[in-house]
């Protein structure tokens, strides 16, 4: 079978074994091609069910994902049922070293708002939602949206489709493949419980970006015109987002705004701090993009250091804990890594421990070593360095997503503990 083939298959099978499900639909090409895939096997199999879609509309957005989002919600009208999100949930931001979050749809700064919400969207004044808390990230809404959906319509087993791919970043490969102890539906590793009988599934995984836009030719599906400006601006198909624009991944490209969609630049600037220097430097050394050069005197280790203290106390000890983290993994647990890699490491003196087995789904082996300053191999991004992390810094990635980080269950599990002290003092 080819992937759309596998898709289909997969499709057929979460509808003949949930009696809920809902499509996750951002505006991009990954979940509008979900999104067409779901709308095709419902119409073409004259089923009489309706299903969800649920959109977190971030505020400051290209007008052209407006406009894709409201046709594709509009007319399709009959068979699904819209959740567009209009709600102040704290978004990850990458344009400041002061500020790790930014919040769309705050009321107190209505008078600087990208657009003005869409009319029928679920807001602070209308939305049902119990457990909505201030300060909710956008992740954690998604996670309990889908258990309060599930409870909502009385199922007996609900699902989430997610229109990630694996080969869009090493978190989206976790996704699929994580050691962590998530429960598969019936064995499927395309499928991941995040609370009883309610699933996220991932049908198009295997997908390549040559197979979206293939599809969409094929089957003359309706997608965001915006990628044809991209297109047409030299933006190659792998680079190419429409995310929240102010989160690590759209950096590089947030300059086009400028010249694609100059209205909403000109409130973009003022709505959330440092926009205009990444704009303008993003994409560049002076965020941590291209070949960053060390500066004299400097090892990156001691560079690193240097950065971390320009920054804010509360920053730094972000970075630090980060850091500390990774040392202990690589130290102690290890990463995997193929034998070719493995190979070049030996050959360039590095010390390591070699392991046989791993609790990862992969055929690659554990490696344990300590953090060395830098090694000019194709795996550079797969090797704890102190240049990996001054490369973080330098981008704002609070996160740390470029050290492969992504939010830990101790992390979930404080933030929900820090959710639920202030619920009782309420």
């Amino acid at each position: 079978m080819n992937v759309y083939e596998s898709a289909m298959k997969r499709i057929e099978f979460i509808f003949s074994e949930f009696d809920n499900i809902y499509v996750s639909f951002s505006g991009g090409k990954d979940s509008g091609v979900l999104l067409n895939l779901c709308i095709d096997y419902i119409r073409s199999n004259k089923l009489q069910r309706r299903i969800g879609v649920f959109h977190i509309d971030y505020e400051a957005q290209y007008q052209m994902t407006t406009d894709y989002v409201d046709a594709e919600l509009a007319k399709n009208a009959d068979i699904i049922d819209v959740y567009r999100i209009c709600l102040p949930l704290r978004a990850h931001c990458a344009t400041s070293m002061y500020q790790n979050y930014w919040t769309p749809w705050e009321n107190s700064k209505k008078d600087i708002w990208v657009r003005e919400m869409p009319a029928n969207s679920i807001n602070e004044n209308n939305h049902s939602f119990d457990f909505l808390r201030a300060g909710m990230s956008d992740y954690e809404f998604q996670d309990k949206f889908g258990v309060w959906y599930h409870q909502k319509n009385k199922a007996s087993r609900t699902a989430c489709l997610i229109g990630i791919r694996t080969q869009e970043s090493l978190n989206r490969w976790r996704a699929i493949y994580s050691d962590r102890n998530y429960r598969n539906y019936k064995d499927f590793n395309w499928t991941k419980e995040i609370a009883p009988n309610v699933f996220n599934a991932y049908p198009i995984f295997d997908w390549k970006t040559e197979d979206v836009w293939i599809s969409n030719g094929k089957f003359r599906w309706d997608y965001n015109r915006l990628y044809d400006l991209f297109y047409r601006a030299g933006v190659s198909i792998d680079k190419m987002r429409v995310a929240s624009p102010f989160n690590d991944w759209a950096i590089e490209s947030l300059k086009l705004y400028r010249v694609i969609d100059p209205n909403n630049w000109a409130r973009m600037v003022g709505r959330v701090n440092g926009v205009n220097f990444s704009a303008i430097y993003g994409g560049t050394t002076a965020m941590g993009w291209k070949n960053i050069k060390l500066p004299p005197g400097h090892t990156w280790e001691s560079y690193m250091y240097f950065l971390l203290k320009s920054l804010p106390a509360k920053t730094r000890e972000n970075y630090l804990t980060k850091l500390s983290t990774s040392i202990m993994f690589w130290r102690e647990k290890g990463g995997v890594l193929s034998v070719e890699t493995i190979q070049k490491l030996k050959d360039a003196g590095v010390k390591i421990e070699v392991g046989e087995s791993t609790n990862y789904k992969t055929s690659k082996l554990p490696v344990r070593m300590e953090y060395i300053d830098e090694i000019d191999i194709s795996e550079f991004k797969e090797i704890p360095t102190f240049k990996r992390m001054c490369i973080s810094i330098m981008k704002n990635d609070h996160l740390c997503k470029y050290m492969g980080f992504s939010q830990t269950k101790d992390e979930m599990s404080r933030r929900k503990n820090i959710m639920e002290k202030y619920k009782s003092l309420l």
